[in-house]
């Protein structure tokens, strides 16, 4: 039996996390303990690879990897609007509890308003992460 992580007709998590094919999807924090995994599963739903945080360009969605210790949230999520165009969504995907650079969710939930951004869902994205989806302010898409 085959997997199904990518496979938006099986429900798969990229496909669950509001991923479409032919988005453009920039992905940042990066690091060796990424779930690659799923980081397979969104290229092959977007049928490409996701760029980097030299795109310069405009960006459907950020796939932003989040670990305790990363830094200042805030800047991360402020980092991540540069190029995300209007109606995109950054999903924030943070280790699952007991996993090590487990963010605590108020402090997600903390971080978004003072970004600019509002907290959608959280659901599981794989193993040992979770996604947090978050979008600037229905009043804030309408004023770009």
């Amino acid at each position: 039996m085959g997997s199904t992580v990518g496979d938006p007709a099986a429900g798969g998590p990229a496909a669950r996390l509001g991923i479409r094919p032919a988005m453009v999807v920039q992905e940042l924090g990066w690091d060796e303990d990424v779930d690659n995994e799923l980081r397979v599963a969104v290229e092959d739903l977007l049928d490409g690879e996701m760029v980097d945080g030299d795109v310069g360009d405009v960006v459907d969605g950020v796939l932003l990897w989040w670990r305790d210790g990363d830094g200042d949230l805030v800047d991360a999520l402020v980092d991540s609007l540069t190029d995300l165009g209007e109606g995109g969504a950054i999903w924030l995907l943070t280790p699952k509890v007991g996993r090590p650079g487990y963010v605590d969710p108020s402090d997600i939930h903390e971080a978004a308003p003072v970004a600019g951004l509002a907290t959608t869902t959280t659901q599981t994205a794989c193993a040992d992460w979770s996604a947090t989806t978050l979008v600037p302010p229905r009043s804030d898409r309408r004023a770009r």
